[in-house]
């Protein structure tokens, strides 16, 4: 990487400036230049805006190379890519809803220009060209000063590095950027670099439990959470957690507002008999965000983040539309601080579920780039939560690379294998595997993987049978938090068998996996020393023999 060149535009004093040389009269540029390690730092003499940035590397593909950069959040869909294939993006029809609805800050498509060429990707914090074996893996050491954009344009022969510095006033040192690249297998590529970064390996493994999510959404109630409970404690093997997800609370961000119609007891007893039957008790919540119709959204319209025009920026149309909290202000930090206190220590709770935590970096603001707000938010999430576990969902994940004990890798499964979807973060079961494959690295040195549930049940499904135990199969080989949503009193005993495999075995021993075909996924691994393989087509669920 010791070859480069730069592109810098700023603003001083209301001017426009475009240069690609290391020093001018407004500023100069320190740098490391190292075949595994770029680092350039900005030094203003005055104060300077509007600051656009990028690096350029000559980068020689070849014909057969696969390309991986990592989406936006945890939801994006991404995946290993061939060098002609069409970089994802949305349709004219996703277009015109996201003009229509805010779906918008799901994902990066308010502040970064897409490539529509073929064979031109992007995406942010790190990502590989795979070479057959061998990983040429490019990687941001920090997002603190913004987020690290990642191009792969393949026409060009080049590979990009740009720095999200919207909202940014550069007026003492700056990190531009921070990258490193590393060739090697793909253990030592990934080991090399959470080392460097000075990630602690997870203090959690392999992981089982249940979510009350994917087969009631938000109709819960105690009676069938208790149902549930018990019928999971008769399993044959040791279940870890139990999760209450959405729909005990009257709003989202009214946390403490329990519904009583449907939660007649409260929330300390069902954790009370989640430990009872030896399970550690989960709580869903999404601190960083507030459905419009809430209390909270009511009583306090100045904790919401609010935009340039000083409107109240709505963040998603979850639950008819839902708001940011800006934690910047620290009557927010304290509400916030108070719920999680609440929901650990007073009702018991073991593990949080935090979800929607993009909320926080939606737009720059304070003089805070997205980046640097989103880790700063990262750091509170952890210190409100203190020693307890997080499963952390819908995050930008370098900022959450050990902040979380668990972390979501791909989008929400759905009852059906796939479906239109509204924006690249929509609910799919293929986008999940995609991520659950390709995102796998992260596991066991960023935090341990939680690829979504695997759902067995014939109730309540589209998907068929086979196309369940792929997803099953898939979540066995690659997750560390394997949860299901099912009511497993009603399985038969073709799929408590499935299940018991799941949870009673040790995760498989990879020996590869990627597409043989722009549609065909082929899996090999090693079980209990028996080398097995699972391939199919990812657009239709169907299995290959």
């Amino acid at each position: 990487m010791k070859r480069f060149k730069i592109n810098l535009e700023y603003m001083v004093d209301k001017v426009l400036y475009k240069t690609n040389v290391f020093e001018t009269e407004h500023f100069n540029i320190n740098y490391i230049a190292k075949e595994s390690h770029i680092k350039l730092d900005i030094n203003p003499n005055v104060p300077m805006e509007n600051v656009k940035f990028k690096m350029t590397v000559p980068y020689d593909f070849r014909s057969n190379s696969r390309i991986f950069l990592n989406g936006f959040q945890s939801w994006t869909e991404c995946r290993e890519h061939f060098i002609d294939d069409e970089p994802l993006r949305l349709d004219v029809k996703q277009e015109a809803i996201r003009r229509v609805l805010p779906t918008s800050p799901y994902g990066d498509y308010n502040f970064v220009k897409y490539d529509r060429r073929k064979g031109c990707f992007h995406g942010f914090s790190y990502g590989y060209v795979r070479n057959e074996k061998e990983f040429d893996f490019f990687g941001s050491l920090s997002e603190r000063f913004g987020y690290t954009i990642i191009r792969a344009n393949v026409p060009d022969r080049e590979i990009i590095f740009e720095r999200d510095l919207e909202g940014v006033i550069i007026d003492n040192e700056y990190t531009l950027i921070d990258v490193i690249n590393y060739r090697g297998s793909e253990k030592d590529v990934y080991d090399k670099y959470f080392t460097d970064m000075n990630i602690p390996k997870p203090r959690v493994g392999r992981t089982n439990g249940y979510t009350t999510w994917y087969n009631y959404y938000a109709n819960i109630n105690e009676n069938i959470v208790v149902n549930d409970l018990e019928a999971l404690s008769q399993v044959d093997s040791k279940i870890d957690i139990f999760q209450i997800d959405d729909g005990y609370q009257t709003a989202v961000g009214d946390w403490l507002s329990i519904n009583y119609d449907k939660f007649p007891n409260g929330m300390k007893i069902i954790a009370d008999k989640i430990h009872e039957k030896g399970m550690k008790a989960g709580l869903w919540l999404a601190p960083l965000s507030v459905q419009v119709k809430s209390k909270v959204a009511k009583e306090h319209p100045d904790w919401l983040i609010h935009d340039k025009y000083g409107k109240k920026l709505l963040c998603g149309v979850n639950w008819g539309n839902f708001y940011g909290l800006d934690i910047e202000k620290e009557e927010v930090r304290e509400y916030i601080r108070n719920v999680v206190n609440v929901v650990l220590n007073d009702w018991g709770y073991d593990m949080v579920k935090l979800d929607f935590l993009y909320s926080a970096s939606v737009i720059p603001r304070n003089g805070k780039s997205r980046g640097q707000l989103m880790c700063e938010a990262m750091d509170f999430i952890r210190e409100c939560v203190g020693d307890k576990l997080i499963l952390g969902c819908g995050v930008p994940l370098a900022p959450a690379f050990g902040k979380v004990d668990y972390c979501r890798i791909g989008a929400d499964i759905g009852l059906e294998w796939t479906k239109f979807k509204v924006h690249l973060e929509d609910v799919c079961t293929r986008t999940t595997l995609w991520n659950t494959i390709f995102r796998r690295g992260l596991d066991g040195r960023a935090f341990a993987n939680d690829p979504d549930v695997f759902l067995l049940r014939d109730n309540n499904m589209t998907m068929g049978l086979t196309q369940r135990k792929i997803s099953a199969t898939v979540n066995h080989i690659f997750g560390s938090l394997l949860f299901t949503s099912d009511n497993v009193g009603d399985y038969n005993r073709e799929k408590m068998d499935v299940l018991l495999h799941i949870f009673n075995n040790s995760q498989p021993e990879l020996i590869s996996a990627e597409f043989i075909t722009k549609d065909l996924i082929e899996i090999n691994y090693l079980e209990n020393g028996e080398k097995k393989r699972l391939c199919f087509d990812s657009n239709t669920g169907e299995l290959m023999l």
